[in-house]
Protein backbone atom coordinates (compact mmCIF):
# COMPACT_ATOMS: atom_id res chain seq x y z
CA UNK A 1 0.00 0.00 0.00
CA UNK A 2 2.78 2.65 1.07
CA UNK A 3 4.45 1.76 -2.54
CA UNK A 4 1.15 2.48 -4.59
CA UNK A 5 0.94 5.58 -2.15
CA UNK A 6 4.42 7.08 -3.28
CA UNK A 7 3.62 6.01 -7.07
CA UNK A 8 0.39 8.06 -6.67
CA UNK A 9 2.69 11.16 -5.71
CA UNK A 10 5.45 10.90 -8.52
CA UNK A 11 2.77 10.67 -10.88
CA UNK A 12 0.66 13.82 -9.19
CA UNK A 13 3.85 15.78 -9.63
CA UNK A 14 4.69 14.71 -12.94
CA UNK A 15 1.42 15.30 -14.26
CA UNK A 16 1.43 19.38 -12.61
CA UNK A 17 5.11 19.70 -14.34
CA UNK A 18 3.70 18.88 -17.43
CA UNK A 19 6.14 15.97 -18.20
CA UNK A 20 8.86 19.03 -19.51
CA UNK A 21 12.21 18.07 -20.57
CA UNK A 22 15.15 19.31 -22.54
CA UNK A 23 14.34 18.79 -26.10
CA UNK A 24 17.65 19.03 -28.57
CA UNK A 25 18.06 18.25 -32.20
CA UNK A 26 20.65 18.58 -34.83
CA UNK A 27 19.41 20.93 -37.55
CA UNK A 28 20.87 21.22 -41.41
CA UNK A 29 20.44 24.58 -42.83
CA UNK A 30 21.92 26.74 -45.39
CA UNK A 31 24.05 29.74 -46.20
CA UNK A 32 24.17 30.34 -49.65
CA UNK A 33 25.27 27.08 -51.56
CA UNK A 34 27.18 26.28 -48.23
CA UNK A 35 25.44 23.18 -45.57
CA UNK A 36 25.68 23.94 -42.18
CA UNK A 37 24.92 21.99 -39.07
CA UNK A 38 23.58 23.58 -36.09
CA UNK A 39 21.93 22.68 -32.67
CA UNK A 40 19.02 23.23 -31.38
CA UNK A 41 17.57 23.19 -27.51
CA UNK A 42 14.59 24.19 -25.53
CA UNK A 43 12.12 23.06 -22.99
CA UNK A 44 8.65 21.87 -24.53
CA UNK A 45 6.87 22.26 -21.31
CA UNK A 46 5.21 25.29 -22.06
CA UNK A 47 3.63 26.32 -25.91
CA UNK A 48 4.57 30.28 -24.81
CA UNK A 49 7.13 32.13 -26.90
CA UNK A 50 10.18 32.87 -24.85
CA UNK A 51 13.70 34.47 -25.70
CA UNK A 52 16.16 32.97 -28.28
CA UNK A 53 19.59 32.23 -27.22
CA UNK A 54 22.16 32.50 -30.49
CA UNK A 55 25.30 30.72 -29.63
CA UNK A 56 28.44 30.31 -31.30
CA UNK A 57 31.40 28.11 -30.89
CA UNK A 58 34.95 27.99 -30.48
CA UNK A 59 37.92 27.59 -32.66
CA UNK A 60 37.40 23.71 -32.68
CA UNK A 61 34.09 24.26 -34.30
CA UNK A 62 30.22 23.18 -32.90
CA UNK A 63 30.56 20.44 -30.53
CA UNK A 64 30.07 19.01 -27.11
CA UNK A 65 30.91 22.37 -25.00
CA UNK A 66 28.46 24.06 -26.68
CA UNK A 67 25.90 21.42 -26.54
CA UNK A 68 26.46 21.28 -22.98
CA UNK A 69 25.99 25.26 -22.83
CA UNK A 70 22.73 25.07 -24.67
CA UNK A 71 21.05 22.91 -22.47
CA UNK A 72 21.99 24.62 -19.64
CA UNK A 73 20.70 27.64 -20.93
CA UNK A 74 17.80 25.68 -22.75
CA UNK A 75 17.00 24.53 -18.64
CA UNK A 76 17.01 28.54 -17.99
CA UNK A 77 14.13 28.72 -20.43
CA UNK A 78 15.68 30.11 -23.52
CA UNK A 79 15.14 28.43 -27.18
CA UNK A 80 18.82 28.00 -28.00
CA UNK A 81 20.36 27.43 -31.26
CA UNK A 82 24.02 27.05 -31.36
CA UNK A 83 25.06 28.13 -34.76
CA UNK A 84 27.64 26.37 -36.80
CA UNK A 85 30.14 28.70 -38.42
CA UNK A 86 32.53 26.51 -40.36
CA UNK A 87 30.18 24.13 -42.28
CA UNK A 88 28.59 20.81 -41.77
CA UNK A 89 31.35 17.67 -41.12
CA UNK A 90 34.02 20.18 -40.56
CA UNK A 91 34.99 20.13 -36.27
CA UNK A 92 39.02 20.30 -36.72
CA UNK A 93 40.58 18.53 -33.79
CA UNK A 94 43.98 19.61 -33.83
CA UNK A 95 45.39 22.73 -33.13
CA UNK A 96 46.93 23.78 -36.49
CA UNK A 97 43.64 22.47 -38.31
CA UNK A 98 41.79 24.65 -35.72
CA UNK A 99 43.41 27.86 -36.08
CA UNK A 100 43.40 27.05 -40.19
CA UNK A 101 39.64 27.24 -39.89
CA UNK A 102 39.40 30.37 -37.06
CA UNK A 103 41.26 32.38 -39.76
CA UNK A 104 39.88 32.05 -42.60
CA UNK A 105 36.84 33.61 -41.22
CA UNK A 106 38.96 36.34 -38.99
CA UNK A 107 40.68 37.20 -42.12
CA UNK A 108 37.18 37.42 -43.85
CA UNK A 109 34.58 39.06 -41.57
CA UNK A 110 32.14 39.27 -44.83
CA UNK A 111 31.68 35.42 -44.80
CA UNK A 112 32.42 35.40 -40.79
CA UNK A 113 28.78 37.93 -40.83
CA UNK A 114 26.72 36.03 -43.33
CA UNK A 115 27.15 32.49 -41.38
CA UNK A 116 26.09 33.76 -38.04
CA UNK A 117 23.76 35.96 -39.39
CA UNK A 118 22.27 32.53 -41.30
CA UNK A 119 22.26 31.14 -37.92
CA UNK A 120 20.12 33.90 -36.55
CA UNK A 121 17.85 33.75 -39.12
CA UNK A 122 17.09 29.80 -37.78
CA UNK A 123 16.47 30.92 -34.45
CA UNK A 124 14.57 33.52 -35.31
CA UNK A 125 12.56 30.61 -37.26
CA UNK A 126 11.58 28.50 -34.37
CA UNK A 127 7.42 28.73 -33.38
CA UNK A 128 8.45 29.30 -29.93
CA UNK A 129 10.73 32.41 -29.77
CA UNK A 130 9.45 36.11 -29.42
CA UNK A 131 11.45 37.98 -32.60
CA UNK A 132 12.15 41.17 -30.16
CA UNK A 133 13.65 39.34 -27.22
CA UNK A 134 17.15 37.39 -29.19
CA UNK A 135 20.12 37.93 -27.40
CA UNK A 136 23.71 36.19 -29.08
CA UNK A 137 26.39 34.77 -26.88
CA UNK A 138 30.13 33.18 -27.78
CA UNK A 139 32.78 30.97 -26.95
CA UNK A 140 36.90 32.05 -27.90
CA UNK A 141 36.06 32.42 -31.50
CA UNK A 142 32.73 32.54 -31.37
CA UNK A 143 32.91 35.59 -28.99
CA UNK A 144 34.89 37.27 -31.77
CA UNK A 145 31.81 36.37 -34.30
CA UNK A 146 28.99 37.33 -31.47
CA UNK A 147 30.79 41.12 -31.77
CA UNK A 148 31.04 41.44 -35.36
CA UNK A 149 27.56 39.85 -35.84
CA UNK A 150 26.37 43.08 -33.84
CA UNK A 151 28.72 45.26 -35.55
CA UNK A 152 26.74 43.64 -38.90
CA UNK A 153 23.71 46.06 -37.12
CA UNK A 154 21.67 42.82 -36.54
CA UNK A 155 18.14 44.26 -34.52
CA UNK A 156 19.05 42.02 -31.42
CA UNK A 157 19.01 42.83 -27.50
CA UNK A 158 22.05 42.06 -26.73
CA UNK A 159 25.59 39.99 -27.28
CA UNK A 160 28.05 38.27 -24.98
CA UNK A 161 31.43 37.67 -25.55
CA UNK A 162 33.52 35.18 -23.03
CA UNK A 163 37.38 35.28 -23.37
CA UNK A 164 37.19 36.44 -27.53
CA UNK A 165 39.21 38.03 -29.27
CA UNK A 166 38.01 41.93 -29.59
CA UNK A 167 40.14 43.29 -33.02
CA UNK A 168 37.81 44.44 -35.93
CA UNK A 169 39.11 44.97 -39.22
CA UNK A 170 36.39 47.45 -39.84
CA UNK A 171 36.20 49.64 -36.27
CA UNK A 172 33.91 51.98 -38.00
CA UNK A 173 31.49 49.55 -37.99
CA UNK A 174 30.87 50.03 -34.16
CA UNK A 175 28.26 52.93 -35.51
CA UNK A 176 26.39 49.95 -36.73
CA UNK A 177 26.02 48.68 -32.92
CA UNK A 178 22.31 48.45 -32.11
CA UNK A 179 22.85 45.48 -29.11
CA UNK A 180 23.85 46.24 -25.75
CA UNK A 181 27.64 44.41 -25.27
CA UNK A 182 28.99 42.69 -22.49
CA UNK A 183 32.59 41.28 -22.98
CA UNK A 184 33.63 38.58 -19.88
CA UNK A 185 37.47 38.81 -20.14
CA UNK A 186 40.72 37.35 -18.11
CA UNK A 187 42.38 40.06 -17.04
CA UNK A 188 45.60 38.32 -17.97
CA UNK A 189 44.57 36.58 -21.51
CA UNK A 190 47.70 36.69 -23.56
CA UNK A 191 45.52 36.60 -27.04
CA UNK A 192 43.74 39.79 -26.27
CA UNK A 193 46.86 42.39 -26.46
CA UNK A 194 46.19 46.29 -24.75
CA UNK A 195 46.43 47.82 -27.98
CA UNK A 196 43.18 45.43 -28.82
CA UNK A 197 41.44 46.44 -25.79
CA UNK A 198 42.25 50.24 -26.32
CA UNK A 199 40.76 50.04 -29.79
CA UNK A 200 37.72 48.15 -29.08
CA UNK A 201 36.74 50.29 -26.01
CA UNK A 202 37.39 53.30 -28.12
CA UNK A 203 35.57 51.63 -30.76
CA UNK A 204 32.46 51.35 -28.42
CA UNK A 205 33.17 54.93 -27.01
CA UNK A 206 32.96 56.54 -30.11
CA UNK A 207 29.71 54.60 -31.27
CA UNK A 208 27.73 55.78 -28.07
CA UNK A 209 27.00 51.97 -27.81
CA UNK A 210 25.34 50.55 -24.03
CA UNK A 211 28.77 48.53 -23.00
CA UNK A 212 30.24 46.74 -19.99
CA UNK A 213 33.20 44.52 -19.38
CA UNK A 214 34.55 42.52 -16.82
CA UNK A 215 37.93 41.70 -15.70
CA UNK A 216 38.53 38.79 -14.26
CA UNK A 217 41.92 38.91 -11.96
CA UNK A 218 44.01 35.84 -12.67
CA UNK A 219 42.38 34.55 -15.35
CA UNK A 220 43.98 33.57 -19.09
CA UNK A 221 42.45 32.36 -22.50
CA UNK A 222 40.02 29.37 -22.53
CA UNK A 223 38.65 30.45 -18.22
CA UNK A 224 35.04 28.71 -18.64
CA UNK A 225 36.59 25.61 -20.74
CA UNK A 226 37.46 22.64 -18.12
CA UNK A 227 39.47 21.06 -21.77
CA UNK A 228 41.97 24.03 -21.38
CA UNK A 229 43.60 22.36 -18.31
CA UNK A 230 44.52 24.08 -15.40
CA UNK A 231 47.98 25.59 -16.01
CA UNK A 232 47.72 29.76 -16.97
CA UNK A 233 51.16 29.96 -17.63
CA UNK A 234 50.62 28.15 -20.87
CA UNK A 235 47.79 31.18 -21.96
CA UNK A 236 44.73 29.02 -21.89
CA UNK A 237 43.61 27.26 -18.94
CA UNK A 238 40.27 26.69 -16.96
CA UNK A 239 39.35 28.99 -13.69
CA UNK A 240 36.44 28.11 -11.42
CA UNK A 241 35.72 31.22 -10.04
CA UNK A 242 35.99 32.95 -13.36
CA UNK A 243 33.77 30.25 -15.02
CA UNK A 244 30.52 31.05 -12.46
CA UNK A 245 31.09 34.92 -12.17
CA UNK A 246 30.99 35.05 -15.97
CA UNK A 247 28.49 33.44 -16.11
CA UNK A 248 26.56 34.94 -13.41
CA UNK A 249 26.79 38.23 -15.10
CA UNK A 250 25.29 36.67 -17.81
CA UNK A 251 21.97 35.63 -16.43
CA UNK A 252 22.06 39.15 -14.88
CA UNK A 253 22.95 40.61 -18.29
CA UNK A 254 20.04 38.33 -19.71
CA UNK A 255 17.50 39.67 -16.71
CA UNK A 256 18.26 43.36 -17.83
CA UNK A 257 17.53 42.74 -21.29
CA UNK A 258 14.37 40.52 -21.19
CA UNK A 259 13.01 42.45 -18.03
CA UNK A 260 12.25 39.31 -16.80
Amino acid sequence: MKKVLILFVIFQFLAVIGFSAIKTQDMEYKEGNTTLEGFLAYDDGSTAKRPGILIVHEWTGLGDYVKFRARELAGMGYVVFGADIYGKGIRPQLPKEASEQSKKYKSDRKLLRARVLAGLEELKKHPLVDPTKIAAIGYCFGGTTVLELARSGADIKGVISFHGGLDSLTPEDGKNIKARVLVLHGADDPYASAEDVKKFQDELRQAKVDWQMVYYGGAVHSFTMKDAGNDPSKGAAYDEKADKRSWEAMRLFFTELFER
